[in-house]
């Protein structure tokens, strides 16, 4: 009982807190893009769904680093995932293009904002289950959020950078989001990072890859943006197929060999 009440005395370490933190703070920026498309700046937008997309790849690592994984922050995680990157990027399409066809517009950004719920709401109830032969190979089931809210901008990217009236053409942007809906909750293999292998040979390419990316991203982020999401989307083919190959193998390797007659 007195160590009890000392426990609470002390509260919880600052370790258990510095995730959760940083997962609110992914929350603050998704929704802080929807002030800047309120008002206009949708460049500042776009840019607030970048951070939380950033900062919703550090909560998990930093919490395995700090050994601070809990239930609380998994649930934070998922409630942050589905304001930052499913509601607010569908307020942010709505605000720059579904708005001129008000009615259709609507019903198209609830249904994104809706696939990235039943995405979060499928991955959470498999949290449990021991069973993942997707997860065990490294793969994911459909497009992640952060990736489908960054896949959904890039409409917005490419105008930015091309000044052509087609990417905000509302009847382009329904069926861009249709599209980019059905891959967050389709049954699709998607790559993740355990899945993605550098030979020894290709570090020092790979680490200069990641430098000349990052240096576009400063120069010429739109650009930068709008052909690295093209691109995971060429992707998903090769995933798939990988997937296929990879669940071949490990079929074979079940079959108990046939014993001769001896």
């Amino acid at each position: 009982m007195l160590g009890r009440r000392e426990n609470i005395r002390r509260g919880i370490p600052a370790r258990a807190v510095a995730p959760n933190a940083v997962t609110a703070l992914a929350l603050c920026s998704g929704l802080t893009g929807v002030r800047f498309a309120i008002a206009g700046d949708w460049e500042r937008a776009l840019f607030a769904i970048l951070i939380a997309g950033v900062l919703d790849g550090l909560d998990g690592r930093i919490a395995r680093m700090l050994n601070a994984q809990s239930r609380f922050g998994a649930e934070l995680d998922s409630l942050s995932d589905v304001i930052a990157f499913g509601v607010s990027p569908a307020i942010i399409m709505f605000l720059w293009s579904l708005n001129d066809i008000p009615r259709f517009g609507w019903i198209f950004a609830l249904g994104f904002a809706v696939c990235a719920a039943l995405r979060l709401a499928r991955f959470n109830a498999t949290l449990d289950k021991v069973d993942q032969p997707r997860k065990t190979a490294g793969f994911l089931t459909g497009v992640s959020a952060p990736m489908g809210a960054g896949m959904i901008l890039v409409p917005v990217a490419m105008w930015l950078w091309s000044d052509l009236t087609i990417f905000r053409d509302p009847w382009f942007v329904c069926v861009w989001a249709s599209l980019i809906g059905f891959l967050m909750i389709s049954d699709l293999a998607t790559y993740s990072w355990s899945s993605i292998h550098i030979p020894r040979s290709w570090r020092l390419p790979a680490l200069l890859f990641v430098a000349m990316v990052g240096a576009a991203l400063f120069n010429a982020p739109w650009h930068t943006l709008s052909f690295a999401m093209l691109g995971y989307m060429a992707t998903i083919p090769f995933s798939m197929l990988s997937y296929r190959r990879v669940t071949r193998q490990h079929a074979a390797m079940a079959v108990p060999p046939v014993e001769g007659d001896g």
